[in-house]
């Protein structure tokens, strides 16, 4: 039996037997976590005691939905911040350019989409990494890729697939997931545009140090200081994009959307990838979404589509990485996933059915 809990926004097996010992706790792990339910239902105590509204209605979910994700994020970017740039401090640009130096063009790309899959991170959360490893050295094609892979892709949205349709469409999913990561990322390399990256990007005041010098206290410091000069840099560009992601999340009828991206419409995975734009939230948000569209009768690929440009394409995080990038490359970067989501969509559209 599944149960559906409007703020995890997955299914969650019930506990009736080993197997669903073990989906329910990782399923556990993923909710308290990943999507910090705990932080959900403060939220929701306060929106509903304090302000006096119920968050089933439109304004008190749209005030719900941007609390939540204002301190998600910003708790999320500062755990992350601080983490890289402790474990930094060890590795400067100089070393991890000799670690990492020895693999090239596909399969340095390759690398950097299958790490994505195993950091089950938003599109928002996974852009201090982007900072992490540009600043380490890395060449932007390959933290490109990484960028696109790790809010399309990762373990926990493998099994939550497979529960939600089949193992076909999850596995399917992945490999088109990769696919589009390490073309992306080898496009945005060949075009060399390192110098469309925001000079701060690449500063590491750290690295003046001799590494041998360096105490505990000095990494700690390093690690604070870090976290406090991006998140200056990036505070507002949050404020405003989960502000239009909460103004648009309640207001947009699922019947609808429906009924405009039905299977016989050609424009139905055009009109979902834009969509699915500003309908900021990760890949276990969306799923539902996905999984209803489906069964509402729209194409699987359309509902993929819809789903992708969510993940990878939100514009909270668009905002967030205009910060970080200049517009010249953030166009080319949105133009390549763009146009991977419409093969993706179209194609699981016409073959779709074979995997159901």
């Amino acid at each position: 039996m599944k149960v559906f809990d409007q703020y995890a926004f997955y299914p969650v097996q019930s506990n009736e037997s080993g197997d669903d010992d073990c989906m329910f706790f990782f399923t556990w792990i993923n909710r308290q976590i990943l999507k910090m339910d705990w932080l959900s239902n403060l939220v929701k105590m306060l929106v509903e005691n304090v302000f006096g509204l119920s968050v089933q209605e439109r304004l008190g979910g749209s005030i719900h939905f941007f609390i939540y994700d204002v301190v998600k994020i910003f708790i999320l970017l500062s755990v992350l911040i601080f983490t890289i740039s402790y474990v930094q401090s060890f590795f400067p640009p100089e070393r991890t350019r000799s670690i990492l130096g020895r693999y090239r063009g596909l399969t340095a790309n390759l690398l950097a989409a299958l790490l994505g899959t195993v950091t089950p991170f938003c599109s928002c959360s996974s852009i201090p990494l982007f900072i992490g490893f540009t600043n380490a050295g890395l060449p932007i094609g390959v933290t490109f890729s990484f960028l696109i892979s790790s809010p399309l892709v990762d373990l926990a949205s493998v099994l939550l697939l497979a529960s939600v349709f089949n193992w076909r469409i999850a596995i399917a999913y992945v490999i088109v997931g990769l696919i589009l990561a390490v073309i992306g990322g080898t496009l945005i390399s060949k075009a060399k545009m390192e110098g469309y990256v925001e000079p701060f990007v690449f500063s590491g005041n750290l690295m003046a140090v001799p590494q041998a010098e360096l105490t505990v206290k000095d990494r700690l410091d390093f690690s604070k200081e870090q976290v406090i000069q991006i998140i200056r840099k990036v505070w507002l560009y949050v404020l405003i994009g989960v502000g239009i992601g909460a103004a648009i999340h309640n207001w947009v009828p699922e019947p609808m959307i429906a009924l405009v991206l039905g299977r016989d419409k050609w424009y139905s995975v055009l009109l979902a990838t834009l969509v699915g734009v500003p309908m900021y939230a990760d890949i276990f948000g969306t799923l539902p979404i996905a999984e209803a569209l489906v069964l509402k009768g729209v194409g699987l690929g359309t509902a993929l589509s819809l789903m992708m440009a969510v993940t990878a394409l939100s514009l909270p995080s668009m905002i967030m990485l205009k910060k970080v990038i200049k517009i010249q490359l953030l166009t080319v970067f949105v133009g390549i996933v763009t146009l991977g989501i419409l093969i993706i969509g179209y194609t699981f559209n016409a073959f779709g059915t074979l995997l159901l």
